[in-house]
């Protein structure tokens, strides 16, 4: 997993999930790079909550976007930001890669968004609801460029990682099956 040619080991999921945590995590016990896409994109150009603001979401998934091809041509490990899904690119793009969704239940969730500055989840609706309402909305498409679901609600993280850790390497990446 140290080369682009082993195509990348990407992870999905709503916010709050664990992608980062997780994705650091598993990128280590392979022996491979770790790379968030949001983390690029804020690097590259600035806050996300100040990009929705100053040039609006459309704006922002353009920058994610670009972020998520630069990263999955980069192999290792990618964790995407939670609506990076919507961009029917990205997903035909990770058909050629091994995708993880994680999931989390929305009890556990409030804990680790509630006071964040998620620009999804600004305004004068319960944080938690628009949380999942966007996940319900996301599901389908989590669902539809997920190989494998692990729910990061219960436990600890280590065993998260462990089971995705066993599971990328007892398997290939889609187009190697062909």
């Amino acid at each position: 997993m140290t080369s682009a040619d082993a195509g990348a080991i990407v992870l999905v999921g709503p916010m709050g999930a664990g992608k980062t945590s997780v994705g650091r995590r598993v990128a280590r016990a392979l022996g491979t790079t770790f790379t968030d896409t949001d983390k690029m994109v804020v690097r590259e150009h600035g806050p996300i909550p100040e990009l929705f603001v100053r040039y609006g979401e459309a704006h922002f998934r353009g920058l994610e976007r670009a972020a998520v091809t630069e990263a999955l041509a980069g192999g290792g490990v990618v964790a995407l930001g939670g609506g990076a899904v919507l961009d029917a690119g990205t997903r035909a793009q990770l058909a050629e890669h091994r995708v993880v969704l994680l999931t989390v239940a929305p009890h556990i969730v409030s804990s680790r968004i509630l006071g964040s500055d998620r620009p999804l989840l600004a305004g004068e609706e319960d944080p938690i609801a628009r949380w999942q309402r966007i996940f319900d909305e996301r599901l389908p498409l989590y669902e539809q460029v997920a190989d494998v679901t692990f729910d990061t609600s219960t436990g600890p993280l280590s065993g998260v990682v462990t089971a995705i850790v066993d599971w990328a390497q007892s398997t290939t990446r889609p187009e190697d099956e062909a």
